[in-house]
């Protein structure tokens, strides 16, 4: 009863559970996201693949803290709410069956920032690890990550075949960014 009980998982178990699905997929790209968080998390990756680039979004404690501390959830249903990008029509209440949501103990702006710290304890020796072998790209987003986009989608490009599509946007040069993020014609 990890999740319901607001627990992380352990390591051992998310490790296992990654490495079982990573490793029937040989010679495939991956897009991970929010894994590995810890140094043996990175070390299991290790032995089965070569990461070859990560991205981390650098987003303020405060901003962090503010939007993770104003989800609020409809227990039975499962329905999240933030009362910032998605909130309930009437405050407290689900908006579809009319029963309370509640703010879970986790998301509590106390609890939150106790999180992120851990968080940040933990992450430093994969961040550090990353960069060491220089796949490690860090970009500052605030509040505005369509600015951060193109420079991403060109990391990207670099790694795979580029997405071609009406809706996918030019890669960003470095010494041009004031061209960026224009659909391909």
């Amino acid at each position: 009863m990890l999740i319901p009980d607001s627990l992380l998982v352990p390591d051992h178990v998310i490790t296992r559970l990654m490495m079982s699905d990573l490793e029937n997929r040989p010679g495939q790209h991956w897009l991970l996201d929010g894994f590995p968080r810890t140094l043996g998390q990175a070390e299991a990756l290790d032995k089965i693949c070569e990461v070859d680039l990560v991205i981390s979004l650098n987003i303020s404690f405060e901003t962090l803290k503010d939007h993770l501390s104003r989800h609020w959830i409809h227990p039975p249903s499962g329905r999240v709410y933030n009362l910032d990008f998605n909130p309930p029509h009437v405050h407290g209440i689900d908006h579809v069956i009319g029963e309370p949501s509640v703010q879970q103990k986790d998301d509590k702006p106390e609890a939150v920032a106790a999180r992120l710290r851990q968080y940040k304890d933990v992450a430093k020796p994969v961040i550090e690890l990353h960069k060491s072998r220089g796949v490690f790209h860090q970009y500052s987003s605030g509040t505005e990550t369509n600015r951060i986009w193109p420079y991403v989608y060109a990391l990207f490009s670099n790694k795979t075949t580029p997405i071609q599509s009406k809706d996918a946007y030019r890669p960003c040069p470095v010494e041009e960014p004031g061209r960026c993020g224009r659909p391909f014609n």
